[in-house]
């Protein structure tokens, strides 16, 4: 899959595409409908599939300070959108010239002088060019135009952790704030994860017998709500099922909130250094303080258990 990272990375010979535009912050199940169709369409018209994208988020220029917290970095959203079959992604930096265009400027700029859209795919609530202007009715208006059809995908409700909302990238961020994170896999469609590198904490965990790999997650990451998580420390392409800390140690009265995974049953890791990723699959418990240094170890003990129980049903399941 080729990646651009800007209008003049498109090669001056690139012919018809179909085209769908968004953030695409994390590639849920919605993202994932009308990315979908949009490969399908490009498959049926011989073209390739040309998904556009921002950085940094549009809402952190519109609105400084406002960044939400992200659900996925560029490069994984890259990686996902090739797993679906994108043939190209397109991430336009989100300038404050840039955020001033029209819509008809945006789309002549983008789709037709550069993308040569052939089709475009966008869900209901689309909006894009200066103050949010332009929506599908005009990119349809405008596709009479500048030959160009355009297709609104539905998107699908989610179940039980949405109460019947749309799938979106801000429910998901609500529930992985709340904890939820069984609520916002099923939103995502995968257990939703962080990234970072691993960096030296004060090693109280080795010094317990749970060396754990202290994660310095991405600037803006969503993270989820304090406490210990069952899921996977990603590293190199292996998924080690992991017991997981999100919080700020108040056992050793900590104020920094950090993000730190034991590997289940690893011994003698040296991951300093490295790039991982943390997945969550299951909330186990709150974070909290206990009366002393042994009761902390019951804990410690029980969690890496309760975590192995519950990857160990999910492994059975998949």
């Amino acid at each position: 899959m080729q990646r651009w990272r800007g209008l003049e990375d498109i090669p001056q010979d690139w012919g018809r595409s179909v085209v769908t535009i968004g953030s695409y912050d994390g590639v849920h199940r919605g993202h994932q409908l009308i990315i979908g169709r949009a490969v399908e369409r490009a498959r049926d018209l011989g073209v390739p599939a040309v998904v556009v994208t921002f950085d940094p988020h549009p809402s952190e220029v519109v609105r400084p300070g406002s960044h939400p917290p992200l659900l996925a970095p560029h490069h994984r959203r890259a990686e996902l959108m090739a797993e679906l079959g994108v043939d190209a992604v397109l991430i336009l930096p989100f300038t404050t010239e840039f955020s001033k265009l029209s819509p008809a400027d945006f789309i002549v700029k983008v789709l037709v002088d550069k993308l040569h859209a052939q089709a475009v795919i966008e869900g209901p609530n689309f909006r894009f060019g200066h103050r949010a202007a332009g929506n599908v009715r005009l990119l349809t208006e405008l596709g009479g135009t500048y030959d160009y059809t355009v297709e609104v995908i539905d998107l699908y409700v989610s179940g039980e952790a949405g109460g019947g909302e749309p799938f979106s990238s801000t429910l998901t961020r609500r529930l992985i704030a709340e904890g939820d994170v069984r609520g916002a896999a099923e939103i995502l469609g995968r257990p939703h994860r962080v990234e970072g590198i691993v960096v030296r904490g004060a090693q109280r965990g080795r010094e317990l017998g749970f060396p754990t790999a202290n994660v310095e997650t991405l600037p803006h990451t969503a993270i989820p709500a304090d406490g210990v998580y069952a899921g996977w420390l990603h590293v190199n392409g292996e998924a080690m099922p992991a017991a997981i800390s999100v919080g700020t140690n108040p056992q050793f009265d900590g104020t920094e909130r950090t993000v730190e995974a034991y590997a289940i049953d690893r011994v003698g890791l040296e991951l300093y250094g490295l790039h991982v990723a943390v997945g969550f699959l299951a909330y186990v418990r709150g974070m909290m303080k206990f009366d002393s240094i042994d009761e902390l170890l019951v804990a410690m003990a029980a969690d890496v258990k309760r975590s192995s129980e519950l990857i160990a049903a999910h492994d059975n399941q998949a």
